[in-house]
């Protein structure tokens, strides 16, 4: 892994902003009455399909495949087995995609594909809007017959449901926005915004550019350390911090670019007061910085970090499960994300340490009586906190074992075995009171 440069700035960004003119062009149309129904739909997903054309060429397949193999299971398969189908059709695909890039990468030793990254991140994002559909019908927030009509044609059938798949705004990035929501933003249900979309989206355009250049500046300040092999110590210790902070500013830019994109187009908009818009309506938002930032608590950290995947694992995953919910949904997610070595480890290291956090955070506000305790409470586990995700965040980026090693072997690791520690303790001492 290159610790010298970690998450140079991604070419997702530069088609974000090459689509965003077309994002504005989109809304305008729409809200001036120049597209019927139908025609918002086509637009949506022919501009979805160029897209990926040019950003992923012919592996924009990986793509176009599920969509048509859920769209087909969306209208052959009743409700109480959609979500099973949708489900077991799109992680089958995601994970042989995932596998053929494992193969590629350690047995071929090819070089970095840029196209095949963006499909497969697009990959991921299509499994959200897949499988949050597919519960939704499955639950009986949606109905197929009210929602599409059966005695319409197959393919104006089909037409919503591959625009809602492949629609560009969201298509390389973005907060997963639901079905009910892009329905009623597509039908024109909400006819004024108390903010006008372009200036909304501005502003998150220049939010994006602010963090980029903020991250350009602490890579230019801080006097670098080449990589964790030439470390040593406690300034191993400096090395992680100062990349995972680099990371964290990085996504955050991309964040903040993804949801410019989808205001541009008027899906980042509040809904107003229309009927069915209230129970559409959520933060189309990811990037809480200032939580982020300031939090003292892994778990608060963790429910606001990337928000609408967060939402989305907790309903899919942590929602469902009958036992271990916290280690299964981490689980899932290193599932989902690819599987990478340091992904695994991160994500069952990250469970652990929300484990913890909730029951150490009781225990030490119990100690913390006067204002100067307090404080110091506060100060040092906002400490703790930044380093442990500095820490989940450096193996996560990782893909091989080495550099999974070397993380593993540094002082970096003290930070996460003091609160395993902790909550090993913590756990005992549980037990002895309850005997």
């Amino acid at each position: 892994m290159d610790w010298g440069s970690p998450l140079a700035p991604h070419p997702i960004a530069y088609y974000q902003l090459v689509a965003f003119p077309f994002a504005v062009s989109f809304h305008y149309l729409c809200t001036s009455g120049c597209l019927s129904l139908n025609a918002r739909y086509v637009l949506l997903l022919v501009g979805g399909c160029l897209l990926a054309c040019a950003a992923m060429g012919w592996y924009a397949l990986l793509l176009f495949i599920p969509t048509f193999c859920s769209v087909a299971i969306f209208h052959s398969v009743g409700p109480p087995q959609v979500h099973t189908w949708a489900f077991v059709l799109q992680m089958s695909w995601q994970t042989l995609c995932h596998l053929g890039l494992h193969y590629r990468e350690h047995y071929l030793q090819g070089a970095p594909c840029v196209r095949l990254t963006i499909a497969l991140s697009s990959l991921m994002l299509q499994t959200q809007k897949v499988t949050s559909l597919a519960l939704d019908i499955h639950e009986g927030k949606v109905t197929m017959a009210a929602e599409w009509g059966n005695g319409r044609e197959p393919l104006l059938r089909a037409l919503p449901l591959c625009s809602y798949l492949l629609f560009f705004p969201a298509l390389l990035g973005g907060p997963l926005c639901s079905f009910r929501r892009f329905q009623v933003q597509i039908q024109g249900s909400c006819t004024s915004h108390p903010t006008p979309p372009l200036r909304v989206a501005g502003q998150k355009c220049l939010r994006a550019l602010a963090l980029h250049l903020l991250r350009t500046a602490v890579r230019s300040c801080m006097a670098p350390l080449a990589s964790m092999t030439d470390c040593r110590g406690f300034g191993c210790v400096y090395v992680m911090w100062r990349s995972a902070l680099l990371f964290r500013l990085a996504y955050y830019s991309q964040w903040v670019l993804d949801e410019a994109l989808l205001s541009a187009a008027g899906f980042g908009l509040e809904l107003g007061h229309a009927p069915g818009a209230e129970a559409a309506c959520s933060d189309l938002s990811d990037a809480d910085i200032w939580t982020l930032e300031t939090t003292n608590r892994i778990a608060l950290f963790t429910r606001t970090w990337n928000r609408s995947t967060s939402r989305w694992l907790r309903r899919l995953v942590f929602q469902r499960s009958p036992a271990q919910p916290l280690l299964v949904t981490f689980a899932f997610s290193a599932w989902w994300h690819g599987l990478h070595p340091g992904q695994v480890f991160g994500f069952l290291c990250w469970a652990a340490m929300v484990e913890a956090d909730y029951r150490i955070h009781p225990f030490l506000r119990s100690l913390a009586k006067s204002w100067h305790t307090k404080v110091l409470y506060q100060a040092l586990t906002w400490v703790q906190t930044q380093l442990i995700i500095a820490y989940i965040t450096a193996a996560v980026e990782m893909r091989s074992f080495s550099a999974l090693w070397l993380l593993g072997a540094s002082y970096n690791s003290i930070f996460p075995l003091l609160y395993g520690v902790s909550l090993l303790w913590l756990v005992a001492r549980a037990k002895e009171k309850c005997v």
